[in-house]
């Protein structure tokens, strides 16, 4: 992780993906998959990750809620979105945020790239570049 990115941890306490990051770890990931399979994979996977706790799942909607403890014990709220983009194509969005105030020194971002790593290992025969 480069030094810029923890010095804007210092102030910012989330992060989030999008199509129009400039940063290429937030961008969004694109998988040749109907919504109803990734749902079923992102799922199952999400629940296999050691030191994350679904709370929420809403298969309708396309969003699961998860929780995570950092070591300093702050607690991060992630929400991972599953969304159709054709039908079989889908976008997988992270967004991740820390209770509390001041910044997370980049802990989110580290959350993001975590859980797309592990998102890849499963989906990255489906992944679109």
């Amino acid at each position: 992780m480069s030094l810029k990115r923890t010095l804007v941890g210092l102030f910012r306490s989330h992060d989030g993906t999008s199509d129009r990051a400039k940063d290429p770890a937030l961008k969004t990931r694109y998988y040749n998959l109907s919504r109803d399979k990734a749902w079923d994979e992102v799922s199952a996977t999400l629940k296999k990750i050691p030191g994350y706790k679904v709370l929420h799942e809403v298969q309708s909607v396309g969003e699961i809620t998860l929780e995570k403890r950092t070591a300093l014990g702050r607690s991060l709220d992630i929400t991972v979105s599953v969304l159709s983009t054709t039908p079989v194509r889908c976008a997988v969005d992270i967004y991740s945020a820390s209770r509390g105030s001041l910044g997370d020194l980049g802990a989110n971002y580290r959350v993001i790239q975590r859980l797309y790593q592990s998102l890849d290992k499963k989906l990255g025969k489906y992944k679109v570049d």
